[in-house]
């Protein structure tokens, strides 16, 4: 469309282009609605196993059954709903802050509208500070520089001149432009990269396919035993309708009914506890994903690092400094041989202060405790240097003339009015600036430039170059006329600048490390800049490998390199993909950090993509399953704290759980087996199973960390729920607890089937009570983690055998569950046979390091 560059479209032009190209805005993914997030809740197996058992409870009359297990899966649902729409709303609020505005012109006039209502055509007015809102052709540009880490991970603002493009969603840092939209929407490059994000499918985490898994094997078996159980009481002469309520007990004793709740509850419970640390899990299962991973794949800009330009190093000719504090805060000083400087101590660091500071369009302001800079990065971290320095701040900038930077400059040039006289400012490229100096300043003042000089500058700014900083060269000297001359200047010295670590990431990596965690960088940027960004976060890297020579490798190849220690710069969306994908088949856990745009695909490719929920972009944001509120590279170390204790928790309950069912199990088939009558009646089973066994479950899915939890290393994809360990103890806990509690009741037949029946239900509800101190670490005995650590477990314990005493004691339980009541010898009873249980795991998990070392 052909418009006039000074008075851009009409409004008809505008309506006639957005019925073709449509608003500036990517396509909305169809929100899913509270209903379906709710239904989706009862797609799991287990779940499923649980609704089926409901019905054919309803179908034999045995309504309080039916009740009670559909109780259960009502409140896992609303459990999962509450947590997963929480997640879903509060990232719709993240949106909510976000109401871009575009400058454009519009017939002949600057308008501010909505970045949605721009459409291909339209004139776009940039200046710093301003987010492009579209792709557009520059045509008139003066100095412009613009932030493209969003898409391409670069750390340093890229120049722009006429028939340059400029893409949505990146910034301006310095100048001013007018550039005509030439896409918007989904045809931008943020779109497209969009679109490769949302082509992806869903994908299920590590401990939803384990729980299917399960699920399936415990469906399978529950109906093979309970069938199987019936026709055997069916051969042996039992009454049809007993068989058939028997099968249904079985069936009944060995689905855990409580296992979807208490994981619901776990996970919620450890979602809302990662909030609180400023995490926040979209998914309930994404938290211990992350506890699982063995790779964390790490964007560098903005999530390493802070993505604020900081000058770490001065150096002159006769002096080395130090430079404290990050960021744009001037909370920092300037120190040479450990003895801090202002500009009033040293007369070289006062000129080279003086320059930075004047030779500059850059300026800060304070807002409260907060700091905010305006302007292109490189030139705000040269001001917040001077305010490092105690430079002296006029009111008025005293500039007579500029030369502004080019990119075939490479320097900027200022005359300023300082108080003794015009004096001309130069900065820049450190190779053009000492082009046109034929002085030096030392300590002792200024002084002809020798070619000694020359080389020991070349060698400084090379240096300083290959630690990964961009050098600026700063030289000045006095003028008497009205126009810059760029000549026979006078060097002050070098500044070092990088994009500096966050403060926090390097204890989070050497916690990640000492987890057994890899790390491996892929950013945008330079190597060299990845490189010395590594280094100072004591990240070991032996190779670094570029985006273009990452596309002559083959998957093969890339497998053997990613078997080292390697650093990936220079990476396009696509590339980072491959990363993941390519440790994925490795059978590799792998979780992806980032914010911008251009790692979204890869944060949707990884088991656990986690986003800057500040910083982060939208699409960034839905594109990941973890949402950093702080924006705290450490925060995920904790995360994945939290995620070890989750899975770990769920490992305890699911033993616990299958070990109280495998008694009941146990002493139901060795029964019928013997022909005597029902140990237990299904309304008992499902007291067990739902009322005692389940809050005690809760409970323990809140156990702590465990004190070693972090020194291990992570546990491998395939690592079962359950594994052989807990094959064996589930099987040698529910012989124990099954065939004590069949001894009780035959011991006791004699003096009536339903004091028998009745002591042999309390027995095995006592037995899973004590059971549980087994199962509060799976290594570590109780005087390693603390007895007392664990007070809900405790509370639990203490509600669910007063509940098995009101079960006995009180009339309208005794009616319900068909019990009487026990004397002191029936307890005397219990008491023997429940002491094994709580003695012999702790023994066991004392002695095991100790015949370990022997060995």
């Amino acid at each position: 469309m052909e418009t006039g560059r000074d008075t851009g479209l009409t409004q008809a032009q505008v309506l006639a282009a957005r019925t073709v190209s449509g608003w500036n805005e990517l396509p909305q993914a169809a929100r899913i609605g509270p209903v379906r997030v709710f239904l989706r809740q009862f797609s799991s197996f287990l779940v499923a196993i649980l609704i089926v058992a409901a019905g054919v409870a309803l179908a034999l009359g045995e309504r309080i059954d039916a009740a009670a297990i559909g109780l259960v899966v009502l409140l896992n649902a609303i459990l999962g709903f509450v947590q997963e729409w929480r997640a879903e709303t509060a990232l719709a609020s993240l949106k909510k802050l976000l109401s871009p505005q575009a400058m454009v012109v519009r017939d002949g006039q600057e308008r501010l509208i909505p970045a949605r209502d721009i459409v291909p055509g339209d004139i776009l007015v940039l200046s710093p500070g301003a987010k492009v809102a579209a792709d557009a052709a520059v045509f008139q540009a003066s100095d412009l520089s613009v932030d493209e880490s969003v898409l391409t991970g670069e750390s340093l603002p890229v120049a722009k001149r006429g028939a340059d493009t400029v893409y949505a969603g990146t910034s301006v840092t310095k100048g001013r432009a007018e550039a005509r939209v030439t896409a918007t929407g989904s045809g931008t490059e943020f779109g497209k990269i969009a679109h490769l994000t949302g082509s992806m499918g869903p994908k299920t985490t590590n401990l939803q396919n384990k729980l299917g898994q399960l699920a399936r094997q415990l469906g399978v078996a529950a109906v093979l035993v309970a069938a199987g159980v019936a026709g055997l009481g069916v051969i042996m002469g039992r009454d049809l309708g007993e068989m058939a309520m028997t099968g249904l007990s079985l069936s009944v004793a060995m689905v855990p009914e409580g296992l979807p709740a208490v994981v619901t509850i776990t996970l919620a419970l450890g979602a809302t506890a990662m909030v609180r640390q400023k995490a926040l899990a979209r998914r309930l299962q994404a938290v211990e994903t992350l506890g699982a991973a063995s790779v964390i794949c790490t964007d560098k800009t903005g999530t390493l690092t802070e993505n604020k330009m900081t000058a770490t190093q001065i150096w002159t000719v006769d002096r080395t400094y130090a430079v404290t504090g990050t960021g744009y805060d001037p909370a920092g000083h300037i120190e040479t041989d450990g003895a801090r400087l202002r500009v009033g101590d040293d007369p070289v660091l006062a000129a080279l202060l003086q320059t930075a500071l004047y030779c500059n369009h850059a300026h800060l302001s304070q807002d409260g405790t907060t700091w905010t800079m305006m302007g292109e990065p490189t030139e705000g971290a040269l001001v917040t240097l001077a305010y490092k320095g105690w430079c002296t701040l006029p009111e008025q900038r005293n500039l007579l003339a500029e030369l502004p930077f080019s990119s075939e400059r490479k320097r900027m040039s200022v005359l300023y009015a300082a108080p003794g006289g015009p004096v001309i400012l130069t900065k820049g490229a450190p190779e053009q600036i000492l082009e046109l100096c034929t002085g030096i300043m030392d300590q002792n003042g200024s002084r002809e430039m020798t070619a000694r000089d020359r080389i020991r500058v070349t060698e400084a700014y090379t240096q300083m170059a290959a630690q990964g900083l961009r050098v600026i060269g700063l030289a000045q000297r006095p003028h008497t006329g009205s126009d810059i001359v760029e000549d026979s200047l006078t060097f002050l010295g070098l500044t070092g600048l990088i994009d500096p670590p966050r403060a926090e990431v390097r204890d989070a990596i050497a916690s990640a490390k000492a987890a057994g965690i890899r790390i491996i960088m892929i950013t945008g940027d330079s190597p060299i800049t990845a490189g010395a960004i590594a280094e100072q976060l004591s990240l070991k890297v032996t190779r670094h490998l570029t985006g273009t020579e990452l596309d002559a490798l083959d998957d093969a190849a890339l497998e053997e390199v990613l078997a080292g220690e390697v650093l990936f710069a220079r990476t396009k969306p696509e590339q980072k993909m491959r990363i993941v994908a390519a440790l994925q088949s490795q059978a590799q856990i792998v979780a992806m950090t980032g914010d911008g745009v251009n790692d979204a695909p890869a944060l949707k490719q990884a088991d656990i993509g986690v986003s800057m929920g500040i910083r982060g972009t939208d699409v960034a944001r839905d594109a990941s399953d973890l949402v950093l509120l702080d924006d705290n590279f450490a925060t995920i170390v904790r995360a994945i704290g939290e995620g070890r204790r989750q899975f770990a928790n769920v490992q305890k309950f699911v033993r616990y759980l299958l070990s109280s069912n495998a008694g009941e199990v146990v002493a139901l088939v060795v029964n019928i087996a013997v022909g005597g009558p029902l140990i237990f009646l299904a309304t008992q089973i499902l007291w067990m199973n739902l009322v005692t066994d389940g809050v005690t479950a809760v409970a323990l899915g809140l156990e702590k960390s465990e004190p070693d939890q972090m020194q291990h290393r992570p546990r491998k994809k395939n690592t079962p729920i359950l594994g052989l360990g807990g094959v064996v103890t589930i099987i040698l806990l529910g012989l124990y607890t099954g065939l004590s509690s069949l001894w009780i009741f035959f011991h006791l037949l004699d003096q009536g089937v339903e004091l028998a029946r009745t002591t042999a239900f309390t027995a095995m509800v006592v037995f899973e009570k004590v059971s549980v101190f087994a199962f509060r670490s799976l290594r570590l005995p109780g005087w390693r983690i603390g007895w007392l650590s664990n007070p809900l477990l405790l509370a639990a314990l203490t509600v669910t055998l007063g509940a098995q005493v009101l079960a006995v004691y009180w009339p309208p339980l005794q009616t319900l569950l068909r019990t009487v009541p026990l004397g002191a010898a029936e307890w005397q009873w219990i008491a023997l046979f429940a002491l094994p249980i709580l003695v012999v795991p702790e023994l066991l998990k004392t002695l095991r390091p100790i015949a370990q070392r022997a060995r």
